[in-house]
C-alpha cells in the first residue's frame, strides 16, 4: 500500500498560488486608499504553508504507518489552513445556497464523518487519486465550514454573530462522538493499519487511541476557543452593537486582522 501524494507537484502548485497572491496583494496595496494589511498576506501564506506540511512534507509520508499522522493532516487542513486562507482572502464574493450557514455546517460535518467510515477510509488509502480526493474534500469542506465565521471581505454576513458560538459548539458534537469511538474502541477499526509497518513502538490499537485523543482535544480547542472569544465580544459593554447589526465582520469580527 502506497498512496502518498507526490510532493513536487503539490509544492509547485502552492508556490504558484503564493506568487499569484503576492503579486495581487502588492498591486491592490498600491492602488487602494486603505491598503490590505500585511497580516492578511501572512495569514494566506501561513495557510498555504500548513497545506504543504500536511500534504507534501515528511508528515505526509507517515500516514501509511500511523493513523495519528493521518489525523493530524486532516486537522491541519480543515481547522487551521482553511480559516487562514479565508482570513487572507482579498476579495471573495459570497452568496447563493452554497454559502448558507446550514450548508456550510453540514459540509464540514459530513465530510469528516464519511471519510472515517472504515470502507470509505480504506478506499482513500488505496490509491493516490483517492487520497488526493480525500485531502481536497477536507480543504473544500474546511473553507465552507469556516466561511460563516470568518466572513471573508466583502462577503455578506449571513450568520448572526450571536449564533456563531452555537454553530461552533454543535460542530464539536459529531467530532467528539467519532473521537470517543476511536479512543475507547477495543479493536482496530481500519484494517490497513493492522499490516502497516509499526514505528515509535506503537501498536495499531495504541495508534488509533492516540489519534482519537488528538482529534478530541484539537477539535474542542479549535471550535470552542473561537466560540468563547465571540461570546466575550458579544457580552463586552464596549462593543458597538450597531456594527454587528451592519454585518461588517471586517470591522468587528473575531478574525479582524487590521
Amino acid at each position: 500500500m502506497h498512496h502518498v501524494l507526490h510532493p513536487v507537484p503539490i509544492t509547485l502548485l502552492l508556490l504558484g498560488t503564493a506568487m499569484v497572491y503576492i503579486r495581487g496583494w502588492i498591486r491592490i496595496r498600491r492602488s487602494l486608499p486603505n491598503p490590505i494589511p500585511v497580516s492578511r498576506l501572512a495569514a494566506f501564506l501561513g495557510g498555504l504553508a500548513l497545506i504543504w506540511i500536511a500534504m507534501a512534507s515528511p508528515l505526509a509520508s507517515l500516514d501509511d504507518a500511523l493513523l495519528i499522522a493521518h489525523m493530524l493532516q486532516h486537522l491541519l487542513i480543515m481547522t487551521v489552513a482553511a480559516p487562514l486562507l479565508l482570513l487572507g482572502a482579498r476579495r471573495l464574493v459570497g452568496g447563493g445556497l452554497w454559502f448558507h450557514p446550514a450548508i456550510c455546517w453540514l459540509a464540514g460535518t459530513i465530510v469528516v464523518l464519511v471519510w472515517h467510515i472504515p470502507e470509505v477510509f480504506e478506499r482513500g488509502m488505496s490509491s493516490e487519486v483517492w487520497h488526493a480526493s480525500e485531502q481536497g474534500s477536507f480543504l473544500a469542506a474546511g473553507l465552507l465550514f469556516w466561511w460563516p465565521i470568518v466572513q471573508p471581505w466583502p462577503g455578506v454576513a449571513r450568520l448572526p454573530r450571536w449564533s456563531a458560538p452555537l454553530y461552533l459548539f454543535l460542530a464539536t458534537l459529531p467530532c467528539d462522538a467519532l473521537s470517543a469511538f476511536l479512543t475507547f474502541c477495543d479493536r482496530v477499526v481500519y484494517p490497513s493499519y493492522m499490516s502497516a509497518h509499526r514505528i515509535f513502538g506503537l501498536s495499531a490499537l495504541q495508534d488509533q487511541q492516540w489519534a482519537g485523543t488528538l482529534m478530541w482535544v484539537w477539535v474542542t480547542f479549535a471550535y470552542l476557543a473561537p466560540a468563547a472569544s465571540i461570546t466575550m465580544r458579544l457580552l463586552s459593554p464596549r462593543l458597538d452593537v450597531t456594527v454587528w447589526r451592519s454585518g461588517r465582520a471586517q470591522e468587528a469580527g473575531l478574525f479582524d486582522l487590521r
